[in-house]
Parts: structure tokens; C-alpha cells; sequence
């Protein structure tokens, strides 16, 4: 879940359709400018699909221990600083069944997944929080997941119209595609308030790269600068739930009035 403050209450929506804008932004990612991403069916794969494996958690939301949605917030933004308050193997798992819930489908798009997931646990994320046996958990899962995002490569090597994404440069330019994807959208799920660069340098057709800023302008629109995207002010609708009240006593409060509330929608634009 993702949770924006309303003052009065919060705006709540599921990582599923947060990964859902991130492939409908990726979808347009390419101009006269900016390199479209390639192999591009798979990178959009990787990008719409990397956060299914929340779905089912994200039907029956949870509270921390302060009473508030277990969600990812703006304060989270840039550097994951702390883990969402649930029992870690459980954490873990569902972070493991990320990559497999497409392994079938795409085992590229799987391992470029899998690597999100890796670089969240690793470069972004506060192993300090954690106790002892935790981290010992985590250090074995990361490794797990590096030998399998070799396994799932290893098994379209053979594939000669992969030959080119198959590369070590291939391979990290569909991640970062998905990376910056992902950090554009939530950012805008978050409302951040502030000017932040999308993950990454990106490609331009001249052989350069560029570092590109978000920038707020209220009213849910962002500018983006230097624009990467096929058409200027885009529009894209996200749905979330709107709920009354800023801490709940138990996870059955919320999740009661989490099921009653309608399903609203939040309109983002982005433009140059």
C-alpha cells in the first residue's frame, strides 16, 4: 500500500496499480530526444508487472504500531529507510514471489525484477533497523536472488534476438528504465512535495545522457525536465480509496472502513 495524509484521514492505493501508472508513463518513455527502452516488450513488463506480487496483501491492509496504514510514504522517498512493520520472512517472500510472479511469462523481465528488488535491499534500504537473525535472513536472500536472476538469463542465452539485451549494458538499461518508471510514479503517488531527480542517468539519441528532474507544481502535475516522454501534458488516472481517520485501534478498523470506501481516482499530469 501507499498512503498519502489528507489531514483528516489518507489516501490509499495499492502498489499493483502504483506499478500499473509506472508502465502506462514507460509506455509513452521515447521522443526526438530520448531513446525508447530496448528490448522494449519486456522492459514494460518488468515495469507494469513489478509489484504483483502485493496484490493480495494489499486487499487487506495492515496498521503499524502507531495505528496508521502500513504503507510506503514520501518519507520513504530516495532512501528506504525502514521496513514495513510485518513479520520479515513474510516481507521477504513476497518480495522473492516479485520476479516469479512473471518468471513464466518473461525470465528477462523476471531477473530485471528480481535486481529491482536487490538494489531496494541493498543500496536504499537501512539494514541497521533490522535485528541480527534478520540481517542474516536478508544477506541469504539477496544472495538467492542473484543466483536466481542468473538462472532465469541462463535460460534465454541461447535466444539470438536477445543476444544485444542480454548484454551487461542491456541488461542495466532496462533496469534503470525501471527504476525511473517506478520513482516517477511514486512520487506522484506520494504527492512529494519537493524537486527530485528520477532514478538514474538516461540515454539520449546523441550518445549522451541526462539526469531528469521532477518537479512539483501542485494540483497533481509535474514537470519534467529534460522531458523524456512522447506527449506533453499527459494525463493518467490512478485508483485509490479515500479513508476517514489518522490512526486506527485495530487492523479490523481499517480494514472495515478501507473495504467501505468507494474507489476514487487521482488524475497526474506531467508536462515539459
Amino acid at each position: 500500500m501507499i498512503r498519502i495524509p489528507t489531514g483528516d484521514g489518507w489516501i490509499l492505493v495499492r502498489h499493483p496499480d502504483h506499478a500499473d501508472l509506472a508502465g502506462r508513463i514507460g509506455s509513452h518513455w521515447g521522443n526526438e530526444e530520448f531513446l525508447a527502452p530496448e528490448p522494449r516488450k519486456e522492459a514494460l513488463v518488468a515495469v507494469f508487472r513489478h509489484d504483483d506480487a502485493w496484490a493480495t496483501r494489499d486487499s487487506e491492509p495492515f496498521i503499524t504500531s502507531k495505528g496508521l496504514p502500513g504503507a510506503f510514504s514520501r518519507e520513504l522517498v530516495g532512501a528506504y529507510s525502514a521496513f514495513e512493520e510485518i513479520d520479515f520472512a513474510d516481507y521477504l517472500a513476497v518480495r522473492a514471489c516479485a520476479a516469479e510472479c512473471v518468471a513464466s511469462e518473461s525470465p528477462y523481465a523476471a531477473a530485471v525484477i528480481s535486481m529491482h528488488t536487490v538494489d531496494l535491499l541493498t543500496t536504499r534500504a537501512d539494514w541497521g533497523a533490522l535485528a541480527p537473525a534478520d540481517r542474516r535472513l536478508l544477506a541469504d536472500f539477496i544472495g538467492s536472488q542473484r543466483r536466481r536472476q542468473g538462472e532465469l538469463l541462463s535460460g534465454i542465452s541461447g535466444d539470438p534476438a536477445m543476444f544485444s539485451a542480454l548484454s551487461p549494458s542491456g541488461i542495466a538499461r532496462v533496469f534503470e528504465f525501471l527504476q525511473a518508471c517506478d520513482s516517477l510514479s511514486l512520487t506522484a503517488c506520494v504527492r512529494y512535495p519537493g524537486v527530485i531527480p528520477l532514478r538514474h542517468r538516461h540515454p539520449r539519441k546523441d550518445g549522451s545522457s541526462a539526469t531528469i528532474l521532477c518537479t512539483p507544481l501542485g494540483a497533481d502535475t509535474y514537470r519534467l525536465s529534460p522531458y523524456p516522454l512522447d506527449e506533453d501534458g499527459l494525463v493518467l488516472e490512478i485508483p485509490c480509496r479515500r479513508v476517514e481517520g489518522l490512526s486506527f485501534e485495530t487492523v479490523d478498523d481499517l480494514r472495515k472502513v478501507f473495504k467501505a470506501a468507494p474507489i476514487d481516482r487521482i488524475s497526474i499530469t506531467l508536462v515539459k
